[in-house]
């Protein structure tokens, strides 16, 4: 891996069709977060953030791991991974790529990042549910949440790699993306390991990981992770049942938590209950049901008999929290000590 500082800009790197050095980005910085649209001030704030004297960024946390909080991530780091992917992915100095995700979230920042430190030519559009639509330019590398691809199959033979990410690709969503030509890619990834440090095939089983990247697992059967060159921990223990193919190789089963991935927002349940708590008298909880577009969908389950509930009391959440379906099952199932199962509740 070349090795090279989060100062550098590569002299090849182009963003909307113009050549930048780091002078002409802090300046277009500036112009996104005055006179910029609402997306594009996350943009000008996080560039000016990448060229100011400190060697980190804070980021928060999506909550895998744990409650989401507040990290400090290396700079350093972001190259590190940025190089990474771009060996693993044999992306080139010149190769097209189009922003679509959000800056706000590290995978958005790492896109920008890729290109800054590859020397990729960078079209960046509005990050929403259909990114690619009114779109005739051709990609080399593109990186979407599983609803963005639903909504641009069409599209899609437009781009010669494509990363999902964010969220699980539903079955139907895979069988779609196995018919176009494009080599399509699911990611894992969080927060912590700044943005995906494995990735498969679309139909393959097992994921594998980016260079300078090993695995483990603990007694849970959960995945470690161990990447020396992108985070400062000895390893990164998540709650991800996973079987090992080999320490590059892994086939995830499943999350060992409640965490809900919607639409490539991670959610906590519990949060959510919390913000409800005074609106709803009966027993309920937050869980989530397969959904084609957004991957998970977010589920009320209310305990009694079923009534007109007034929706108004979602006004409390946040727009990814608010439930898709409101579900009342006549009695809970729970455990002896009174804590209620909730799978066994909701089927």
């Amino acid at each position: 891996m070349i090795h090279l500082t989060y100062e550098f800009v590569n002299p090849h790197f182009k963003l909307n069709g113009f050549h930048l050095d780091r002078e002409d980005l802090c300046r277009v910085a500036y112009s996104f977060i005055k006179e910029g649209e609402d997306f594009e001030k996350p943009v000008g704030d996080f560039i000016l953030d990448w060229f100011d004297s400190k060697s980190y960024i804070e980021m928060q946390t999506s909550g895998t791991t744990g409650t989401p909080k507040i990290i400090c991530v290396d700079k350093q780091a972001m190259v590190n991974s940025a190089l990474a992917t771009g060996d693993f992915f044999n992306l080139h100095a010149g190769n097209r790529a189009l922003q679509c995700l959000p800056v706000k979230y590290v995978a958005g920042k790492m896109m920008l990042i890729r290109a800054i430190i590859l020397g990729l030519d960078l079209d960046y559009v509005a990050p929403n549910s259909h990114p690619m639509e009114g779109l005739e330019d051709h990609y080399d590398f593109v990186a979407m949440v599983p609803m963005q691809a639903q909504n641009s199959l069409n599209e899609l033979k437009n781009v010669k790699k494509l990363i999902v990410g964010g969220a699980k690709i539903s079955a139907s969503l895979e069988q779609d993306l196995l018919k176009l030509p494009t080599e399509v890619y699911e990611t894992y990834g969080m927060t912590e390991t700044i943005t995906h440090i494995a990735a498969k095939r679309v139909g393959e089983k097992a994921f594998t990981v980016l260079p300078h990247v090993t695995i483990s697992y603990d007694e849970r059967n959960c995945l470690v992770i161990h990447a020396p060159k992108i985070i400062k921990e000895d390893a990164i223990v998540t709650n991800d049942l996973v079987e090992l193919v080999n320490e590059n190789q892994f086939v995830f089963l499943g999350r060992l938590d409640n965490v809900i991935n919607s639409g490539g927002i991670k959610l906590m349940p519990e949060q959510i209950e919390a913000k409800l708590a005074t609106y709803i008298k009966e027993r309920f909880f937050i869980t989530a049901k397969e959904d084609k577009e957004l991957g998970e969908k977010v589920v009320l389950v209310i305990e009694g008999a079923e009534y007109e509930l007034d929706k108004s009391l979602f006004d409390t959440l946040d727009k990814y929290e608010k439930p898709k379906e409101v579900i009342f099952v006549p009695k809970f199932k729970e455990t002896e000590n009174g804590k209620v199962l909730r799978k066994d509740s909701l089927n």
